[in-house]
């Protein structure tokens, strides 16, 4: 599969604390990611629209994560929707995604999957959040799930549901 962002697409990287791989590792993987996401799901976004990527730790995440859905515990990833959509078309600000790494390297580990595979699959995760899926019923779930397999599919990675109930019967 091609991996090519779409025109003028941003993404900005920060590593704000954690044991993350170097800047360079973590930014082609999320542009591999994102092009697959966008290409597979079908996804619209206008000319130059920005996605952000925060990888910190636990601690930093358990914070936004009380603050912004009253759960006061770690999580792998959260996502921020930025500007509202234009019908199906997303941007300019398409929102915000943050990694808590000793999470994500917990759950490979337990998982028995590859970190990169794991990080992979939780960039694809969140990015579909800002595009308005959503894992809440099962019915939300079955579409958004599907689509994350069809993606790593298409990068060669296997399906992370496997085997596991639907995300809306989890946690």
């Amino acid at each position: 599969m091609p991996e090519t962002l779409p025109e003028g697409f941003v993404i900005d990287l920060a590593i704000e604390a954690g044991s993350w791989p170097e800047e360079g590792r973590l930014r082609s993987l999320a542009e591999r990611a994102i092009s697959a996401a966008f290409q597979k799901a079908d996804l619209e976004a206008i000319e130059n629209t920005e996605v952000s990527l925060l990888f910190t730790d636990d601690a930093s995440i358990r914070k936004l994560n009380k603050q912004w859905r009253d759960k006061d515990k770690p999580t792998n990833v959260l996502s921020f929707p930025g500007s509202d959509p234009q019908g199906d078309v997303y941007g300019p600000l398409l929102g915000d995604i943050v990694f808590a790494n000793e999470t994500v390297v917990r759950e490979a580990e337990e998982m028995g999957v590859d970190f990169s595979d794991h990080l992979t699959h939780l960039t694809v995760h969140g990015l579909l959040h800002l595009f308005d899926y959503d894992h809440q019923e099962n019915d939300e779930a079955e579409l958004m799930e599907s689509l994350e397999q069809s993606i790593l599919a298409a990068l060669g990675i296997d399906d992370p549901y496997a085997d596991r109930p639907l995300v809306a019967d989890r946690d």
